[in-house]
């Protein structure tokens, strides 16, 4: 159907423009907050159906690939984001609320965004998963190390979320896909990315508007090294994979990993544990958004060059 290519081809335009949108009209898009998670579990529904058994039994017989991939995740962007706070000259509020953003594990939205790539789906699942499930322990330990604040992580909470939202979501939707046959597997394949867009776009949307006083008092210097943290993400996470010898679609789905952070999760915890320094939740803020543009921009594009160069019959 055409709207379904539409939503998927156009991630990048449709995301901004819900993001400007949500800018100047919050109170259209803060409804949200009680849809977007369902919807992300439905996303994650339709990517169990197309998700291919053969790259998840290879993902589960690499667990040091695994391993290697988180702790990649939790000493890179802790690494960069203390760098970037303190050769920034931050005031120490903002510093740590950059180093909040490095400690925390990756953004379940990554699993939508490395599938729309082309990514290596089943491996993303595999470290955002184990990754949640260590940052109770190492978010804390690696925020206290390296911005000297302790804060404790909400860890049922996180592991209720990650369960309900994406391993049973994902489980299920790989128990229809023994049942589907022919054209009913064809439209689940055309279904899922334009579902997922979908995900993020409101995703994106919600995050702007929920952020909106903050994002607005935003100064260049901040947001100027939040672009650069991102970018030290996407770009570590993609020659270390090849360091590493990941293959190509392993290489794409680690840049993802590393460049995108669970921001959301840094915003929820600089403001419960930090409430007299409510600018320590900007730089969180502003890379909810600013990952997620970013890479709903290079998956259009990685789309785009897909279709182009495949051969027309």
């Amino acid at each position: 159907m055409l709207i379904l290519r539409l939503l998927a081809n156009g991630l990048a335009p449709l995301t901004l423009v819900g993001a400007i949108c949500a800018f100047f009209f919050p109170e259209y898009f803060l409804p949200f907050k009680h849809v977007f998670k369902w919807l992300f579990a439905a996303t994650m529904f339709a990517l169990g159906i197309v998700l291919n058994p053969a790259e998840l039994k290879d993902t589960l017989q690499h667990p040091a690939r695994i391993g290697l991939g988180v702790l990649t995740q939790y000493s890179v962007m802790p690494l960069f984001a203390f760098t970037v706070a303190t050769l920034g000259g931050l005031p120490p509020a903002l510093a740590l609320g950059f180093i909040i953003v490095g400690a925390a594990p990756g953004a379940m939205a990554s699993n939508v965004i490395v599938y729309l790539a082309g990514g290596a789906m089943a491996f993303s699942i595999a470290m955002t998963t184990v990754a949640t499930f260590l940052s109770p322990l190492i978010t804390p330990s690696l925020v206290e190390w390296l911005g000297g604040a302790l804060l404790p992580i909400p860890f049922w909470d996180m592991m209720q979320t990650i369960i309900l939202i994406v391993v049973l979501p994902l489980a299920l939707g790989m128990q229809l896909h023994r049942f589907l046959k022919g054209n009913q597997l064809s439209f689940a394949k055309e279904f899922a990315p334009a579902l997922a867009s979908l995900a993020i776009i409101i995703i994106c949307s919600y995050a702007v508007a929920a952020n909106q006083t903050r994002i607005s008092n935003v100064g260049i210097d901040v947001l100027m090294l939040v672009i650069l943290l991102n970018a030290l993400g996407y770009l570590s996470g993609w020659f270390l994979a090849r360091l590493y010898g990941f293959d190509m679609r392993h290489r794409l789905a680690l840049a993802i990993e590393i460049g995108m952070q669970n921001a959301g999760l840094g915003v929820v915890l600089a403001l419960e544990h930090f409430k007299d320094t409510p600018e320590t939740a900007l730089p969180g803020a502003l890379f909810a958004v600013w990952c997620i543009l970013t890479a709903a921009g290079a998956t259009s594009y990685l789309r785009w060059k897909r279709v182009s160069s495949t051969p027309s019959s």
